[in-house]
Parts: structure tokens; sequence; C-alpha cells
């Protein structure tokens, strides 16, 4: 008995492990499925323009202006003829056009009956929305702006390749000081590349712990040159970077988004050279002045200093140190006299006061009553005899006068 086919699922959804759908089919699923979208307006820039001679198709890549991705495009000669203006790689249209999937190939492609360039006025109108917008989310805020190192050890430079924009700043920078390095990343800047190769210069250079500064220079051009360095992925890219950013973008009078978005804003690539290195000759006449200063500001202080110590050792007591012991030493030997004039004159007073008690002792002693003739009487047994009753008859008697001492009897 013969094998029954394998049922396949007619819808996505009903797919599985055991019944999945041939790549063949998915593809013409696809097909089917894009085959029913309307035609839509799509902007882009145009990339890779192909026109042979003789052939009534013409085939393009239209680039989306923000990402790296893009779809190429078929469209009759007649829609190319009815510009009135060739179309060159990097021009901004809006095309409408009928999606297409080739089944074979398993690609989308799409098929334009009108092209459309984008004008100035829409141009402008668009990054001023875009700068509406950075504005609102605070991109464009003074406060979240980095300041440059004084001096870097490496500069990143993104660049034109072989521009004078190069040339500008790095020779302008090393006339300034000769010793800075350069990490140069030569890039498109104006075309359909130019976002893409701008950015991801940018993210590199960023991710570089050597780069302490990045500059991104382009010269001058139209509004449509300069029109990359306003795309809303480039923008978002510089407010994000870690580094600090200086555009240096066209001349004077340009300002695409990104000299607002950037920490610093440069008028030409000359100027961005000035910005971010210092002056050797300005340091070294600064450090010059600041040298002069020092030092006369310490000349100042140490005249000072002396005046004050001139002046402290032109005064007396230490102009001669000696003056104030030799008034001490006065001042000593007179309390010393004094002292002992006031010794001297106290001992006289205890002299004088000694004799005149000597002389009152003396009047008040007896012996000088004796001397005037008087006598003690004693007894015998030494008891001085007052009286004549105090006496026996025939008693012994011892008679003192100022001369000595006599014996004699009583009667």
């Amino acid at each position: 008995m013969s094998e029954q086919p394998r049922k396949v699922p007619e819808f996505a959804r009903e797919t599985t492990a055991e019944q999945p759908w041939p790549v063949r089919l998915l593809s013409t699923k696809m097909a089917d499925y894009v085959a029913k979208m309307p035609p839509v307006w799509i902007e882009g820039q145009v990339v890779q323009l192909t026109r042979r001679p003789g052939q009534n198709v013409a085939f393009l890549t239209l680039r989306d202006a923000d990402v790296d991705f893009s779809l190429p495009v078929t469209t009759n000669v007649r829609v190319l003829d009815a510009l009135g203006t060739d179309l060159v790689d990097g021009a901004r249209v809006v095309v409408h056009a009928k999606p297409d999937f080739w089944v074979k190939r398993g690609t989308l492609q799409l098929n334009a009956d009108a092209i459309r360039p984008v004008g100035v006025g829409e141009l402008l109108a668009r990054v001023e929305h875009l700068k509406r917008l950075l504005l609102a989310e605070g991109l464009l805020a003074a406060s979240r702006k980095k300041a440059l190192p004084f001096l870097p050890g490496r500069v990143g430079l993104v660049c034109g390749r072989a521009s004078a924009a190069e040339r500008d700043v790095v020779e302008n920078a090393r006339r300034r000081w000769p010793a800075v390095e350069f990490a140069i990343r030569e890039v498109a800047v104006q075309g359909p590349n130019a976002v893409s190769e701008v950015r991801a210069a940018l993210l590199e250079l960023d991710a570089d712990p050597e780069v302490e500064v990045i500059v991104i220079a382009r010269g001058g051009g139209s509004l449509e040159d300069l029109l990359p360095f306003s795309n809303e992925a480039l923008v978002r890219a510089v407010a994000a970077a870690r580094t600090p950013v200086v555009s240096a973008i066209g001349h004077e009078v340009d300002s695409p988004l990104l000299d607002l978005v950037a920490d610093v804003r440069a008028s030409t690539p000359t100027d961005a050279g000035r910005l971010v290195v210092p002056d050797v000759g300005e340091e070294l006449a600064a450090v010059q002045a600041a040298t002069d200063r020092l030092r006369r500001a310490v000349g100042h202080r140490v005249d000072r200093e002396q005046a004050t110590l001139d002046a402290l050792r032109s005064r007396p007591v230490l102009a001669s140190p000696h003056t104030l012991l030799d008034s001490r030493a006065q001042e000593v030997e007179s309390a010393t006299h004094r002292a002992r004039q006031a010794l001297s004159a106290r001992l006289d007073r205890a002299v004088d006061a000694v004799r005149h008690l000597h002389v009152q002792v003396t009047a008040l002693s007896p012996a000088a009553t004796l001397q005037r003739g008087y006598a003690v009487v004693q007894r015998a047994d030494g008891h001085v005899v007052r009286s004549p009753d105090d006496v026996a008859a025939g008693a012994s008697l011892r008679l003192r006068v100022a001369g000595g001492e006599l014996a004699a009897h009583a009667d």
C-alpha cells in the first residue's frame, strides 16, 4: 500500500516540528503577503544609481538616513527623466513604491512609480523639529556639557580623507603644543555613508581610554553636504559619548545640530586646534609671569620681615641687652644699701637700748648702794640682818662692803 502524502499546514500558526513548512512555501507565503500591501511613500538616500543606455528600467538603492539599512529599488527611466535633474549618490528623496518579494531569491525590493527630491525647506523643517525634540529631552542643556581637559594626552580626530580640515586641526594644534598626539579616523563626511562612518569612528575613539577629547571636523559646504551632522543617530551618539566632543563643522555661519549637542563648538577646524590644546608660548609666559609675581611676593615678604626684625633689634632692650641687667643690678645694690643702713640703724638703736638698760640695772644693783658706803650685815647662816633684834649678843656677823667682806661680833 502506497504512503499517503504528508499534509502541509495552511497557516503559519499551525506549523509544528513534525509538520514544518518547506522554505519554498514560506517564500511563496511571504510573496503573497507582500503582494497585498498597498503602495507606500518612503524617504531615504539614493545609493548606487544604475541607468544603462537603451534600457527602460533603472536600478538604485534606497538607504535609511539614520541606520545602516537599505532596499533595492527598480523604476522606469521615465520617472527619473521627470525629475528634471540628475540624482546623485546621497540625495534625499521620497519614493512612491509598491513592495515586491522575489520568491527565488528570498529578497524584498521596491517598484517605484514616483520619485521626488526632498527640498531644502523640508530638510530645514525636519532639522528644526529634531532640534525641538532634543531640546525637550535636555540634550542641548549647558549643564550636561563636559569640560575639555587642560592638556589631553591624545586627541581623537574624525575628519574626511586627506581633507583640509584635518590639516587645519593638526597643524594648528601642533603649532600651539608640538608634543600633542592624535588618533585620526578618516571617514566619509558627506554622502550616504557619512553618518554610519562618522558614528562608528566616534564610538571607536570614545572606547579608547587614551583619547581624552574628540574633534569632529569638516570644512564648509551646502546644507545638503552638512546634513549628516544633523542626523538624529549621530547627534544622539555624540550626546551619549563619555569623552568630551568638539564640533568643528563648516564655517561660523554653519550650525548643524552637532554644534548644539557637542560639549564645545569650534567656529572652524582651525579654531578647534586652538581649543583642544593650550599654547606652549602663552603657558610659558604665564609660568614666567607667575614666577616673577611669586619672586616679588617673597621678596616683599622678606623685606617686611627684615624691617620688622630691624625695628625689634633697634629697641634698647635688644640693642643693649645688658642695660636691663645694669638697671636691675643698681636696684639690687640700692636695696642692699638701704637694707644695710636699716640694719645698722636698728643695731645702733638696740645698742643704745642695751646701754640704757645697763645703766638702769647698774643703778638699781645693790653693788651700787654699797659703793655709796652702805654695808650688808648677814648672820653666819647667810640671813640678812634687818633689825637688831635679829642678832643675839655675841653672835658672829659678816659685813659685806663695796671692797669686800668683814667679820664682826654683836655686843
